[in-house]
């Protein structure tokens, strides 16, 4: 798996490869992946977890999710909620990552070649002129005023 963190203005912040049966939640991952990042950190329903959250939190960094279901309502606030939505970005970089960087290949003949082929396609990337972003303008003047994001 590669697991990705990206800034708002679709740069990417920090990468990690890890086996597939690797859970999301591990907390080595995220003690890697979230090094030098503070701030609000959005993510999916699969990185739900109590533990997590706390961890993250006294390390100055606030989890966003969604909420699962079976689980009862919270409040969220709104410009949380706006941002949330865009949590579509890090999908983006994914697939530009795996067509036009072409970082997905079927057969690796070594792992020194797999390892080039990934390092490869995250620095093409980075290159990359037009990449996803979220426009914070836009949310800063719907919620009046605080940014307080990456």
């Amino acid at each position: 798996k590669l697991h990705l963190i990206c800034n708002e203005r679709g740069e990417i912040l920090n990468f990690m490869l890890t086996k597939a049966n690797v859970d999301d939640r591990d907390e080595d991952v995220f003690n890697r992946l979230t090094d030098n990042v503070f701030g609000k950190l959005f993510a999916d329903k699969g990185y739900i977890s109590k533990g997590l959250f706390e961890k993250l939190f006294n390390d100055g960094i606030n989890l966003v999710t969604g909420i699962r279901s079976n689980m009862k309502n919270k409040l969220i606030p709104l410009y949380d909620r706006l941002l949330l939505r865009k949590r579509s970005v890090i999908e983006t970089i994914n697939d530009e990552l795996k067509n036009v960087a072409q970082l997905v290949h079927s057969r690796h003949r070594s792992v020194l070649n797999f390892a080039m082929n990934v390092l490869s396609a995250i620095a093409a990337y980075s290159f990359f002129e037009k990449k996803p972003e979220i426009n914070l303008d836009f949310c800063i003047e719907q919620h009046s005023g605080q940014l307080s994001l990456f």
